[in-house]
């Protein structure tokens, strides 16, 4: 079994060769590549967008709410029409015939 002292050295030489060599430098400028790249999308973070989802959420809630307001103002004013528009057609009748 290897001594933990030369798998330590191990990583620390190969950490070493790393960071001398041009790999070091591509990985810099992929990251510049993708920061330009990222910055000219429309892109949000992950936390403006959980912030507009639960106002999404939140809009949705209002707007069912909303619908059975108006489905129940819609019933009533029904019930209330049927009598009203007979009165109208029988004026209406009147007026025609008179």
């Amino acid at each position: 079994m290897l001594n933990k002292n030369v798998i330590d050295e191990i990583n620390t030489k190969v950490s070493e060769i790393l960071q001398n060599s041009p790999a070091k430098d591509i990985e810099k400028n992929i990251r510049v590549l993708l920061s330009g790249a990222f910055s000219r999308l429309d892109l949000v973070t992950r936390d403006e967008f959980d912030i507009q989802q639960e106002v999404l959420q939140r809009t949705r809630e209002k707007l069912i709410l909303l619908e059975a307001r108006v489905t129940e103002l819609e019933a009533r004013f029904n019930q209330s029409t049927p009598a009203s528009a007979e009165r109208n057609v029988t004026s209406d009748q009147m007026q025609t015939e008179g």
